[in-house]
């Protein structure tokens, strides 16, 4: 099972997901966030880190030259937008950095999985709705709702995950990875390391091992390449068709 943790804000936390097996670690550039990152110590997990781990740069509502300034000073590898973001923001974001683009969705109601559907970015993030809270609550939401979904976009799970319900909570959603901040933390931003690592065994007790590499493309991306190599050989046919034809009006 992969596992990003999120709200890393030490470099020493950052090295012991990643000897962990972590697919991703997540580093908040929210204002408003306790665990938000230092923008010096973030670039130096990024030097250091970037060949181990998925470097994902948190942000909440904030600019295209914030976000495209984040991304090339700390070479973070994707961006996960945790905000009110719109689809053609979270476009351009893709398009100006780059970088794979997570859309955090806050989940209170089957609409919301409606919401998340209608981004086509590379990864959904679904967390727990709060009023007035753009995530970080350490709240579950139902994980029955997500019964209900039919997007073919990878879910990441978040809200509330912990070492006591991490198990349980990838049997009922299977999702693709999961999200853990506040479940392993001795403070906002100070992680447990006894606690991360009993998270990563229990998650690859339900999951399977932890350090899975990243899938090449997102099921959807895979489909439409699927649909393109059709295409091709189909146009080939035409042409071998032609020449054949060709051919044989030549001979007779």
């Amino acid at each position: 099972m992969r596992i990003k943790f999120c709200g890393i804000t030490r470099l020493d936390d950052a090295e012991h997901a990643a000897r962990l097996g972590a697919w991703a670690i997540g580093l908040n550039h929210w204002e408003g966030s306790p665990r938000r990152c230092d923008h010096a110590v973030a670039a130096e997990m990024g030097a250091g880190l970037r060949r181990q781990v998925a470097l994902v740069g948190v942000f909440v509502n904030q600019t295209l030259d914030v976000i495209s300034r984040a991304v090339e000073n700390e070479h973070l590898s994707m961006v996960q937008l945790h905000g009110d973001e719109g689809l053609s923001f979270c476009n351009e974001v893709s398009r100006r950095t780059g970088c794979k683009v997570i859309k955090a969705v806050r989940v209170r109601t089957p609409a919301d999985l409606d919401t998340a559907r209608s981004f086509r970015t590379d990864f959904h993030l679904l967390d727990a709705h709060r009023d007035g809270s753009y995530g970080g609550t350490g709240e579950t939401f139902d994980w029955g709702l997500l019964r209900e979904r039919r997007s073919r976009v990878p879910m990441i799970l978040a809200g509330g995950l912990g070492c006591e319900n991490v198990a349980e909570a990838i049997e009922a959603s299977t999702p693709w990875a999961v999200d853990v901040a506040s479940g392993v933390e001795s403070a906002p931003g100070i992680k447990d390391h006894e606690a991360m690592t009993l998270f990563a065994e229990r998650a690859e007790e339900a999951g399977g091992p932890t350090g899975l590499p990243p899938i090449h493309e997102p099921e959807h991306f895979v489909e439409s390449m699927e649909k393109d190599r059709e295409h091709r050989e189909a146009k080939a046919e035409e042409l071998r068709l032609a020449r054949e034809l060709a051919e044989g009006e030549v001979r007779t």
